[in-house]
């Protein structure tokens, strides 16, 4: 049984051709077979750039990610930064 997988702040660095690469295969591995949830404050158009500006990869690691998808845009400020807006 596969568990679900959780990718948290994709983006937030970039990544090399060997992670993009590796992330490829686990994103290839796990199509139709359990769920995967990422988040990012990424738009999808800018997803080349995470990927070492690999726009084939990036393309076909969206095609599995987005076949099944429900994309949630959440606006407004970041939960993390209220504790600091106080200040």
């Amino acid at each position: 049984m596969l568990r679900a997988t959780l990718l948290d702040e994709l983006g937030y660095l970039p990544i090399d051709k060997f992670g993009a690469d590796c992330l490829f295969q686990i994103v290839s591995h796990r199509y139709e077979r359990g769920a995967t949830l990422l988040t990012t404050n990424r738009p999808y158009k800018q997803w080349a750039g995470i990927f070492n500006n690999d726009a084939t990869l990036t393309s076909a690691l969206l095609d599995r990610l987005l076949h099944h998808v429900e994309t949630v845009v959440i606006e407004g400020k970041s939960y993390r930064g209220q504790s600091h807006a106080e200040i």
